[in-house]
């Protein structure tokens, strides 16, 4: 059983319908607004709503901001390695995380690849970040809408998408070639580092090619969740979604 809180994921969950859930929580003298949403789709889906106080919500969500509502629901499952694969189109568009430990920047980089089109976001079983609550909250509801597939072995799973010849490149301030000179419209993969290390070695040798972002100032990096909305736009633009 996990807790999931806000009005976005709380609306998808019930939406998607692909986790079971339980009961919601409404704070008392709450405001309507978006809450109507949750009780219509609460009543279709036969979910119990319950009135309780802010405080049980403060408490029950460790303080984090519930907006007033809060919900019961199943635990956020990993989706299978292989049935992602199998359901990939002919020209798909992932995002891999190396490493990635951060919950806020998980769970950005998961909703920005779900509204940019993306197939699947992949993250590594050691060294990261899991489904958590908080990763949830981030995403706002995308977890509900793309798989995000944790894989043991990244450098491996590297190499079943070269043999599916789906192009890999690595995302690093050293990089060979702009971001923009790669042509996203092929089958394309993007590996993006952890926060502080970046890229491993063992896996930046495996990607066939590294890209970089310009950076300008005086920083010398990007916030993955950052770095991964401007490429994955930069993919929508070559790809032409939304014309």
């Amino acid at each position: 059983m996990a807790i999931i809180y806000g009005m976005s994921p709380i609306i998808e969950a019930l939406r998607a319908g692909k986790r079971d859930v339980k009961e919601i929580l409404v704070s008392r003298g709450s405001k309507p607004g978006r809450l109507e949403e949750i009780r219509v789709l609460a009543r279709r889906a036969g979910v119990r709503i319950k009135d309780e106080s802010r405080e049980r919500l403060d408490i029950l969500s460790e303080g984090a901001n519930h907006q007033g509502v809060l919900a019961f629901v199943s635990a956020a499952d990993f989706a299978d390695e292989d049935e992602m694969l199998e359901g990939l189109p002919d020209n798909p568009l992932l995002i891999l995380l190396d490493q990635v430990e951060d919950p806020h920047n998980l769970g950005a980089v998961i909703r920005t690849a779900e509204c940019a089109g993306a197939n699947a976001v992949i993250v590594t079983e050691h060294n990261a970040v899991g489904l958590t609550d908080t990763v949830v909250k981030t995403a706002a509801g995308a977890t509900e809408h793309i798989p995000v597939v944790r894989v043991t072995n990244l450098k491996s799973f590297i190499e079943t998408l070269k043999r599916r010849d789906i192009w890999v490149i690595g995302v690093e301030a050293d990089g060979e070639k702009n971001y923009t000179g790669w042509d996203f419209k092929t089958s394309t993969a993007i590996v993006l580092g952890s926060e502080g290390k970046g890229i491993r070695r063992l896996v930046r040798e495996h990607c066939d090619m590294i890209v970089s972002i310009p950076l300008l100032g005086n920083i010398s990096s990007l916030n993955v969740s950052v770095a991964a909305g401007i490429i994955l736009y930069e993919a929508v633009r070559q790809r032409g979604a939304g014309r």
